[in-house]
């Protein structure tokens, strides 16, 4: 009797591939963005800034990370072959051509500032800088030894546009929260760059974990105390009372635990301490909510 074989996998479709390429099963990416963003609407607008807002602000942080994801795979497709952990990504494997990367990104960023056009001149303006960062992120691991902090940047731009949709203007509050931003994403990044070390050494990328060596665990650490001590010395003075102190000393209970994440400086400990961060996020940004609703 003769035996047939299975047959072969059929390839993945476009849409299933490009849907890998925007990372669209791990969300913790575009979280991360989202819940300072958020934070920082509240903050202006006093509570909840309104529908219209909310949807220009959580659409528009899914469809900008999402074509931050294109720029970076296109730009790091000759470095992720060399890497464990991205050497299967789509464009890396040439299952999606650099043209095809680069048309969905425009296409996506597109979409979102159609979005930022709903709402008013200066967040417009806003928006030109912030696309110019996404797009110069993946080039910065070439040339700066904590490219970590261009991400941050990137990655607080949703702050002072925030603001800048509620009230027409950029006030040092909003600077004072993108610093402690800008912290926070120094510490989580530093510990995903932590997983690809040994890999990002062999191929000459820059990275803040490369760059901090041995300290790189205690910098992790003071970068999260400052996020932490920033955000609350800036909300303090809008009296959000319990469920905001109840919300820092949970962000600083989960900080702890990060410690016991990444302490052994194992690829698994140190990928599960990032995965976990937006979970951070989220805990400040119900504390905010509340401390809004209950006030």
């Amino acid at each position: 009797m003769q035996s047939t074989a299975p047959p072969p996998p059929s390839p993945p479709s476009r849409l299933s591939l490009y849907l890998d390429l925007i990372r669209w099963s791990r969300p913790a990416g575009w979280l991360l963005l989202l819940w300072p963003t958020l934070s920082a609407l509240w903050v202006a607008a006093g509570g909840f800034p309104g529908w219209h807002l909310l949807a220009v602000f959580t659409l528009g942080t899914v469809l900008m990370r999402s074509a931050g994801c294109c720029v970076n795979d296109v730009a790091d497709r000759d470095f992720d072959r060399h890497v464990k952990r991205t050497a299967r990504r789509p464009v890396t494997s040439g299952a999606v051509s650099v043209r095809e990367a680069l048309g969905l990104g425009a296409a996506l960023a597109l979409v979102s500032f159609g979005l930022v056009l709903t709402t008013n001149a200066p967040t417009i303006a806003w928006s030109l800088p912030a696309l110019a960062v996404t797009i110069a992120y993946p080039f910065a691991k070439r040339f700066v030894s904590m490219p970590q902090a261009v991400l941050g940047v990137a990655f607080s731009m949703g702050i002072p546009m925030a603001f800048a949709a509620v009230d027409g203007r950029v006030p040092w509050l909003a600077l004072w929260l993108v610093l402690g931003n800008l912290c926070w994403v120094l510490a989580y990044d530093t510990e995903y760059a932590m997983v690809d070390r040994d890999d990002d050494l062999k191929i000459g990328m820059k990275t803040s974990a490369i760059t901090l060596g041995r300290h790189d665990v205690a910098a992790v650490m003071a970068f999260y105390a400052v996020f932490v001590a920033v955000w609350a010395w800036a909300l303090a003075p809008f009296g959000l009372g319990a469920p905001l102190a109840v919300a820092l000393a949970a962000v600083l209970a989960q900080v702890a635990w990060q410690w016991r994440l990444i302490r052994q400086r194992s690829r698994e400990g140190c990928f599960r301490a990032f995965t976990q961060n937006h979970w951070m996020g989220f805990t400040l940004f119900a504390g905010i909510v509340a401390g809004f609703a209950l006030r």
